[in-house]
């Protein structure tokens, strides 16, 4: 019995003690012990990410105002300054060129031609007030049973052009297109009135010839002062009165006949 107990001890002999086995198990211990508690810790508190979304994370990191106190950041300041620029806006009639003020006074100075004109107003492309005259002469020319309305635009339109060519060959500083129809339309105001009569008593007589002269002179004086003062030509308003009586001489004679 003796050889067999060295036997088996001899078998079973290692360099392993009782105190490094419970050393390790006690080390084991207290890492389970360490990782309970860390499982317990984190089972009490989970995390903040567990169930809120990113975009949630996001928002709340960026936000650095109070409650109903929102911060503004540059596209919603934009969007404020921008809805606080309508109020400095300019009004729509102004922005399509529609001054009421601006046409009053033309339509002043072609009805009173002794007034001086003021060259930088008439110098404006300003065409609402021509066009309104030239419906108001056909109209009144419809009352009196005279369908003329292409008759109208089209020599308008043919004086326009003539008188735009005459003109860029006698002033220094030329003109445009706008300014010439504008000017030629509000003098064909004092037309109107003579197509208006029209339609009261009839102009083929002694009596409407005179009229027709006097409506022609008062709308080629008118226009030539306009044009005279715009473009600065001083000493030249009979010579640019002579081809403006030329057209609205035309005109009379649609009124007229």
């Amino acid at each position: 019995m003796s050889n067999f107990e060295q036997f088996h001890f001899d078998f079973y002999q290692s360099n392993y003690t009782i105190d490094d086995q419970e050393e390790g198990y006690n080390s084991y211990g207290s890492n389970e012990n360490l990782c309970g508690s860390r499982k317990s810790q984190t089972g009490e508190q989970p995390p903040a990410s567990a169930f809120a979304p990113s975009e949630m994370l996001l928002s709340s990191q960026n936000y650095t105002g109070q409650i109903l106190q929102p911060t503004y950041t540059p596209n919603t300041l934009s969007h404020l300054s921008y809805a606080d620029g309508f109020d400095e806006e300019p009004p729509l009639l102004e922005e399509l060129g529609i001054n009421f003020e601006h046409i009053w006074q033309k339509t002043l100075t072609v009805l009173n031609p002794m007034k001086p004109a003021d060259g930088s107003i008439m110098n404006e492309t300003d065409l609402t007030g021509p066009m309104v005259f030239c419906l108001a002469l056909g109209a009144t020319l419809l009352l009196a049973g005279k369908v003329h309305f292409g008759y109208v635009y089209g020599m308008s339109a043919i004086g326009c052009l003539a008188m735009h060519a005459l003109l860029n060959l006698m002033s220094v500083p030329g003109v445009s297109h706008g300014c010439v129809a504008s000017v030629l339309g509000y003098c064909l105001l004092p037309m109107v009135i003579l197509s208006s009569s029209a339609v009261v008593f009839s102009l083929q007589g002694i009596l409407g010839t005179l009229l027709a002269l006097f409506i022609i002179g008062w709308c080629s004086f008118s226009a030539s002062k306009i044009f005279s003062s715009a473009l600065a030509m001083e000493g030249q308003q009979l010579l640019i009165a002579y081809p403006c009586a030329l057209l609205y001489g035309l005109f009379a004679l649609l009124t007229v006949f």
